[in-house]
């Protein structure tokens, strides 16, 4: 379903269920003026259509001890010889590699990049070492680390859609 079969309640909804995915029914009712049995109809109907894909809590990475973000950048080597390909053995391998938190393919000069949460920068770099320079298609790998949390878990700005407000 494209986005402009969503209408103004649809992204009410969205955005409140970004806000707060643990609103009840009831509450989630209350905020975008329906009553709850409609409500939680498209509720199921968002879920079952691919709007919302999970619910998750986020969790305060310092208090359970693994504070060090940090943002890689990788580049591959097209040339390296597999019968997959270097982008789909990488893409393959990373799944199995508890660290890295996020992975995106990118356009530009890196292939990659990852979000890598760790407890300290000796687990980094032992990660980094052992792990992300060993192997067989990476050729170069470019690290930065968070200094300050400024905006995390921003909510998607859903679009207007027929000049719905």
């Amino acid at each position: 379903m494209p986005p402009a079969e969503l209408d103004r309640i649809d992204r009410q909804i969205l955005h409140e269920l970004q806000r707060d995915g643990r609103l009840s029914n009831q509450e989630l009712a209350q905020r975008v003026a329906l009553s709850p049995s409609p409500c939680l109809r498209r509720v199921r109907r968002l879920e079952e259509q691919g709007y919302i894909q999970k619910y998750m809590a986020v969790i305060d990475a310092e208090k359970v001890g693994v504070g060090l973000l940090a943002y890689v950048t990788i580049r591959l080597n097209k040339m390296h010889r597999s019968t997959r390909g270097p982008l789909s053995d990488f893409a393959r391998d990373v799944q199995d590699w508890p660290q890295v938190v996020e992975c995106h393919a990118m356009s530009g000069d890196m292939d990659y990049l990852l979000r890598i949460q760790v407890r300290n920068l000796a687990e980094f770099s032992r990660f980094a070492m052992d792990t992300l320079m060993q192997h067989p298609a990476v050729i170069d790998m470019r690290s930065s680390f968070s200094m300050q949390r400024i905006k995390e878990g921003g909510a998607i700005q859903l679009p207007d859609v027929g000049g719905e407000r």
